[in-house]
Parts: structure tokens; sequence; C-alpha cells
């Protein structure tokens, strides 16, 4: 699971209100390499949760050169590349995802993260 669907998830147990950000924590993180692209990843800027894209890479100890702040106007190359890497090249592919609200837990496995509920949740 890259950290760009991360950012995009919440938790759907009944009474939740928000679900948001869901606590990341992994057991296998890979990195692999995707072709840069500065246009998307600053037409992403703007749609991002930037806080929580910041807590869950310190999360996994790749948040380091990401300011606190989102950046205005996108940003320098150097900025647009470090987001690029922690979107796109940063993979949890074990560990599991937990709903900030109930304590519930999600299983990510292979890279999917397992978001079904029972009936009674």
């Amino acid at each position: 699971m890259k950290l760009l669907t991360h950012n995009m998830m919440k938790s759907h147990c009944k009474g939740v209100t928000n679900g948001f950000p869901l606590k990341l924590s992994s057991t296998k993180v890979d990195v692999k390499e995707v072709e840069f692209n500065a246009d998307f990843i600053t037409r992403m800027l703007d749609r991002l949760e930037w806080g929580a894209l910041v807590e869950a890479a310190r999360q996994l100890g790749v948040g380091d050169s990401l300011p606190e702040m989102a950046p205005e106007e996108g940003g320098d190359e150097e900025l647009l590349r470090s987001v690029h890497h922690v979107l796109l090249e940063v993979e949890v592919t074990e560990g599991e995802l937990e709903c900030p609200e109930t304590g519930r837990r999600f299983p990510i496995r292979n890279g999917i993260p397992d978001m079904r509920l029972n009936e009674e949740e």
C-alpha cells in the first residue's frame, strides 16, 4: 500500500464520525523506484491531507525530508522529489491500519489493506 492510498482512506466502522487518519504500522516496507512526474506531484499537493502524510511517513521512518507545513505554489524540485518518494516509492507490504476512534485494526498483506467489516461493525 502506497502512502498516496493511505492518505485517502478512512474507517467506516459503525459510530465513527471521522475515521481519519488511520494509524499506520508496518512490519515490512519496500521501496520501489517510480518515474518522477513533477506535474502529477504538483497537482496532488492540493488534494493531500498534508499533516496525515507527514505523520504516516514519519511512522515509517521516511518523512524526515518533508516540512511540517504543506508547500505553497508547488515548491521546488527537491521538495517535489521528496514528496514523490514518500507518496509513490514507499510501499507498506505487511502491517496494519488502526481506526483512530475505535482502535479497530485492519491488516495489510502483500501490500493490500483489508478494510472489510463484520456485520455488527
